[in-house]
């Protein structure tokens, strides 16, 4: 006869052992990452590969120079970044057409004007040639995707700005704002919109999206008590500035005087 009672406890410790083994088996497991390993592959070009992506961009790449190369405007003569009376020809172009047009939304939004522009030299990277104007000329000297921006300042922080531009001795593009240099390399007689200057009235000064959060170390800025962002690149500045006018024009007046 079957001994029932070995055979429960033999069946009891089947089904714990069972119980372990599923337990074990469906428990999460905990995976390390022991090696990396990595290969160089070369990339080749087949002379079809080439042909073929030459294919599919060839009317893009027209398409676009037809757009940059489209004459908009001319120059009778060659503005580039030398200094004369702390001015150069293209930043006085630049600071002049970016009030001119700044000033336009502004008011249109704000209902308020721009009375001073102030760029940064370094930020001209090419040079307006003798000749036709395109869009690509504007690409070339404004690159980068900097937008207007107008911060209100007071008297006092212009005031710094304009110690600011003495002390970098570079020809920042500034417009909106004249002033002497005196022996004792001091500002004097600087006026704002041909007005004396104010020390607690608000002006409102345009430049870009950089310059206004203190880059180029113009700190002043960041004193502003209000930013308006125009979201209008200055290279578009430029575009449309080219699109309405026939001569680009530009000045070497006295804005700047040294005694």
């Amino acid at each position: 006869m079957v001994n029932l009672k070995k055979y429960t406890e033999f069946l009891k410790l089947f089904v714990i052992f069972l119980t372990f083994f599923f337990v074990l088996s469906c428990s999460n497991k905990v995976v390390h990452l022991t090696k990396v390993e990595g290969k160089q592959i070369a990339i080749t070009e087949k002379e079809n590969q080439v042909t073929e992506i030459e294919n599919f961009i060839k009317p893009y790449r027209a398409h676009i120079n037809s757009d940059l190369d489209n004459v908009l405007a001319y120059c009778p003569g060659t503005l580039d970044k030398k200094a004369k009376n702390w001015q150069s020809t293209i930043g006085n172009m630049m600071s002049d057409v970016i009030l001119r047009r700044g000033d336009i939304v502004f008011k249109a939004r704000e209902n308020k004007n721009i009375d001073i522009c102030l760029l940064n030299h370094g930020g001209i990277r090419a040079i307006l040639p003798k000749g036709n104007v395109t869009a690509r000329n504007a690409f070339e000297i404004m690159p980068f995707e900097n937008t207007m921006v107008v911060i209100a300042l007071k008297g006092e922080q212009v005031l710094e700005m304009v110690n600011y531009f003495i002390s970098e001795k570079k020809p920042h593009p500034l417009s909106g704002i004249t002033f002497t240099i005196d022996k004792e390399n001091q500002p004097i007689n600087i006026l704002v919109q041909g007005k004396p200057i104010e020390i607690d009235k608000i002006y409102y000064v345009g430049t870009n999206d950089y310059l206004s959060s203190g880059g180029d170390n113009m700190n002043f800025f960041k004193k502003g008590i209000a930013t308006y962002d125009l979201d209008y690149k200055l290279r578009n500045i430029l575009i449309d500035y080219f699109k309405e006018t026939d001569t680009i024009k530009s000045f070497q007046d006295n804005r700047i005087i040294v005694e």
